[in-house]
């Protein structure tokens, strides 16, 4: 039997961590000291947010949310080791829910999906600031919290895995301030002559980096670890001249790539808890996340995701791509027409309008974990499995499944 163990930090840090925990049997587990001869990490905006707080506790309670069963399923076909969850409210009795009600039982022929072990915690999505951080001259609603969303913990994530996630040493960076990044690309009002004066010096004061959170998983694969480092940067749009998302979400993605790069980049970083630093030298890593950049298109700042992509500890080798995705640019045309990158590296089905198809989404492992296979769950229309990604209104999401394979 599972049990689970809510870990609450104290209200200094507002951080609070839940891990569902103690493994139940099963041939996909790993004993320990041992590993399969190959894992496989994913991650997948699933767009299992809901308008109204506590409606996807409602909807999980049951066995039959149309949506929840073709995320389940979509993940039974992948059928990855260890899969980041992007746009799960932060609601800990969902992790539950969703995986005794949907991913443990066989969708449409699908194998159930066992992850004894996941990680849950709170979202800077829709809690208040207290500040007009919009500039409108008022203060409330979702663009006035430290991330957007109309209720806290909304467009949060969760993390689901088949082997254990050391919970004891796991960092989360939810209130790490912007401005303490050195160098931020803080906006700058362009209304005045000041430099970055887009946010009030009391405004800078409290507002954070991240607008979901930055988590560091420990992941424990047989006697090795690796490092999840999950995230969900903001989207680079809904802004102004200013472009303080298209910024915040440059910076969102260089914690990443400061956190991984030693301790001349990442003394700076600071977690939850108050301890300081990055990631150890040397140690193995997946960076995961829906990014909301692509190295070619869209409205992200230039050069945002090649942080991450160039970066020299990053295997980007054999990145992951699909048929279905040069399909639908073909299908669609517009936006897609006109873009500059490979169709076939697409992650997202956007308006065909603007900005188009994109690749936004990421599983990027470090250059000491040899990739051996890796794929964009999106099929082609003369799939059976297209029932899952179809075309807008999307039966499951509007973005795509992408996983790798490491040895």
């Amino acid at each position: 039997m599972r049990r689970t163990i809510a870990i609450v930090v104290s209200a200094a840090t507002v951080a609070a961590l839940s891990a569902v925990a103690a493994p139940g049997p099963g041939p996909a587990i790993a004993a320990p000291g041992t590993a399969k001869e190959q894992v496989r990490f994913a991650t997948f905006n699933a767009s299992l947010n809901r308008s109204v707080e506590g409606e996807l506790v409602a909807d999980l309670s049951t066995r039959d949310d149309p949506q929840a069963r073709n995320v389940a399923e979509t993940i039974q076909r992948v059928d990855p080791d260890v899969v980041l969850i992007n746009e799960f409210d932060y609601a800990p009795a969902a992790v539950d829910l969703f995986r005794d009600n949907y991913l443990e039982i066989g969708q449409n022929g699908a194998d159930p999906a066992e992850y004894p072990y996941a990680f849950i915690a709170p979202s800077n999505t829709g809690v208040p600031s207290g500040h007009d951080l919009n500039n409108d001259g008022r203060v409330g609603g979702g663009d006035d919290a430290y991330g957007f969303g109309l209720f806290p913990g909304q467009y949060g994530m969760v993390v689901y895995s088949k082997y254990p996630i050391d919970v004891a040493n796991a960092r989360t960076f939810r209130e790490f301030l912007w401005t303490d990044m050195p160098g931020a690309m803080l906006p700058d009002d362009p209304t005045t002559t000041a430099p970055a004066d887009w946010y009030s010096p009391a405004e800078q004061a409290v507002f954070r980096l991240s607008s979901k959170s930055h988590w560091d998983l420990p992941i424990q694969v047989g006697r090795r670890t690796v490092h999840f480092l999950t995230s969900h940067p903001t989207p680079p749009t809904f802004d102004g001249v200013e472009d303080r998302n298209g910024r915040r979400n440059h910076d969102e993605i260089r914690f990443w790539a400061d956190y991984v790069a030693g301790p001349a980049r990442s003394s700076y970083i600071y977690d939850d808890q108050g301890r300081y630093g990055g990631l150890r030298p040397g140690s193995s890593f997946v960076i995961a996340g829906d990014q909301n950049a692509d190295p070619h298109d869209g409205d992200s700042v230039d050069a945002a995701i090649l942080q991450l992509l160039d970066h020299p500890l990053v295997n980007e080798a054999d990145a992951p791509t699909s048929e279905g995705g040069p399909e639908a640019a073909a299908l669609q045309g517009r936006a897609n027409a006109t873009h500059e990158g490979d169709p076939a590296y697409d992650t997202a089905d956007f308006a065909d309008g603007a900005p188009g198809n994109l690749r936004v989404d990421y599983v990027l492992p470090s250059r000491r974990l040899k990739v051996i296979d890796s794929g964009v769950f999106w099929p082609t229309t003369a799939d059976p499995l297209y029932r899952l990604t179809g075309t807008y209104p999307f039966p499951t999401s509007d973005h795509r499944l992408v996983w790798v394979d490491l040895r």
